[in-house]
């Protein structure tokens, strides 16, 4: 059922003119009783998964899924209300409700988005957070899962280990990002350059339209589902679950971990790994974390290479000896594990450290953050590369993060999903800014620190245009304005950049879901009609 939005939202004509979260007691009772009046799960009601500002949970939630502190000030935008959805039907009434009183949705799944697009907003806004649906159902025989979107990484790779010893999914390497977020902007991680992206591993899912419909893969039809991998689910609806294809991982993996300075032939080691990373046999991904250092006596860059072998460390010796000699690695350099203890000592964990901290929702730490990404097509020789570390060196803070393709990525065609950064990539590029400290000079000095070293980089990246990685999200990229109905051309400055030529399809797809342009953010799709002003009617 369609619900038409009135020209004139009367109930909020004294308060929505201000982002305030006051909310006088009978518009209160007023969207309790349209939220009531359109579930159809009773049990809980939805009342009692509402919070209100008067909530005295309200805060609690709001900040317990915020992983960027940058959005936790006093003056960051609060949404109206928080609703915590324990079944699809709340969901649909939210929705609905939305649209009647000219209300705009954030969905939360783990709250990792960068730039904290999933739950702040410059006009009136409620967020639907998702992480009371986290239900994973893992089925071994039929090699699949179904995983709701507020399940957390972690918690899917705990309840696949949990069945099979050799069985895994490619996804990041975060445990406590949510899969909602994480699977709809495509999905990185260590097994991609043998299984690709965890979005090319969806092969259904359950989604919210903008008229309150649940659809699957079948219902919605191959468009929108094609849209929904890699192209952001928040554009199109509210993703309530995923089903998944489990891949297969040897019962043993290898890792290493092996830190380099430049003065300890980093800087030749990376070279190297540039030469061969997209080139090796595609169970090995090596990913390069390039850091400035700060020593009494020495100011320096540190290269981290972390790696996982999808097979037995002889076998990486020998590709190792071959391949990456510079790095210099001895067998005490090798661990052996399974493929799950290796989820484990990717992030950081102590090797033999219990694999129920996967289950934990919260990060070791939260801090102040920005971040940027980059794809590289062309090797950078010594000299760029040389100049790239003294800026780093120059800049004190800023981290380069270098993830390689090759393998999977490359067979898979740009046009299979909606994630267009295929063959053509040898790397991709993370930059990242964190610190401690709060004000806002602290603040702009470190944004500062990031974009200059963005900005130096420009020649040797890709171009034509520049392209960045959806789930890294970055506003600097452009946005869509003041209550976000950019036209085609405005949205295309930012979208070509995360989408390549898919943007033009994904146009298409929000024309014919969504022509209204309900679900609407800084960077989400436009439909066609908002080339001309007009906003079709719901």
């Amino acid at each position: 059922m369609k619900i038409p939005i009135p020209a004139i939202f009367t109930i909020f004509s004294t308060f929505l003119l201000q982002i305030s979260t006051e909310i006088s007691d009978q518009t209160q009772e007023t969207l309790l009783h349209c939220l009531s009046s359109h579930s159809q799960q009773t049990t809980p009601p939805i009342s009692s998964l509402t919070y209100f500002p008067n909530n005295s949970s309200y805060s609690s939630l709001l900040k317990s899924h915020i992983r960027n502190l940058r959005f936790t000030s006093p003056t960051t935008p609060k949404p109206l209300f928080i609703i915590a959805p324990t079944h699809v039907s709340h969901i649909q009434a939210t929705i609905i409700c939305c649209k009647i009183h000219g209300l705009q949705l954030r969905i939360r799944s783990g709250g990792h988005d960068f730039d904290g697009l999933s739950y702040i907003s410059d006009v009136p806004f409620i967020i639907i957070d998702m992480f009371n649906l986290r239900a994973i159902e893992v089925n071994i025989e039929e090699e699949n899962a179904w995983v709701e979107s507020g399940a957390t990484l972690g918690e899917l790779y705990y309840r696949i280990a949990e069945k099979s010893k050799i069985h895994g999914f490619p996804a990041g390497v975060c445990p406590t990002v949510g899969v909602g977020g994480h699977f709809s902007g495509g999905g990185y991680g260590n097994m991609m350059r043998k299984y690709g992206l965890s979005t090319d591993n969806v092969i259904d899912a359950k989604i919210v339209d903008v008229n309150g419909n649940v659809l699957d893969r079948e219902s919605m039809g191959e468009d929108l589902f094609w849209a929904i991998r890699g192209g952001g689910g928040a554009s199109f609806g509210v993703i309530v679950s995923w089903k998944i294809k489990l891949v297969s991982v040897p019962e043993i993996v290898t890792v290493f971990r092996a830190e380099r300075t430049w003065e300890q032939g980093g800087l030749d080691a990376v070279l190297q790994w540039q030469d061969v990373a997209d080139k090796l046999d595609e169970g090995v991904f090596i990913r390069v974390v390039s850091m400035p250092v700060n020593r009494k006596t020495q100011k320096t860059v540190k290269a981290k290479f972390v790696c996982l072998f999808l097979g037995n460390a002889t076998t990486l010796g020998l590709f190792m000896d071959e391949s990456l000699p510079k790095l210099g690695l001895r067998k005490e350099d090798y661990f052996e594990m399974s493929w799950i203890e290796s989820a484990l000592y990717w992030y950081n964990y102590p090797i033999g450290t219990p694999i129920d901290v996967l289950l934990q929702r919260v990060p070791k730490s939260d801090k102040f953050l920005k971040k940027k990404s980059d794809y590289v097509q062309e090797p950078i020789q010594r000299e760029a590369l040389e100049g790239i570390w003294r800026k780093m060196v120059e800049l004190k803070k800023p981290v380069l993060t270098l993830n390689p393709y090759g393998g999977k990525m490359s067979e898979i065609s740009e046009l299979a999903t909606a994630f267009p950064h295929r063959a053509g990539n040898k790397y991709k590029i993370q930059y990242s800014v964190q610190w401690k400290e709060e004000g806002v000079e602290t603040l702009e000095q470190n944004l500062d620190r990031i974009r200059k070293l963005y900005q130096y980089m420009t020649p040797h990246v890709s171009k034509s245009p520049r392209c960045s990685y959806l789930n890294y999200r970055d506003v600097d990229l452009g946005t869509n304005g003041i209550g976000y109905n950019a036209s085609y051309s405005e949205a295309s400055v930012w979208g070509t950049k995360y989408f390549n030529g898919n943007f033009d399809r994904l146009v298409e797809v929000k024309t014919k879901v969504d022509p209204g342009n309900f679900f609407r953010y800084e960077q989400s799709i436009p439909p066609l009609v908002a080339r001309t002003g007009k906003m079709a009617q719901c």
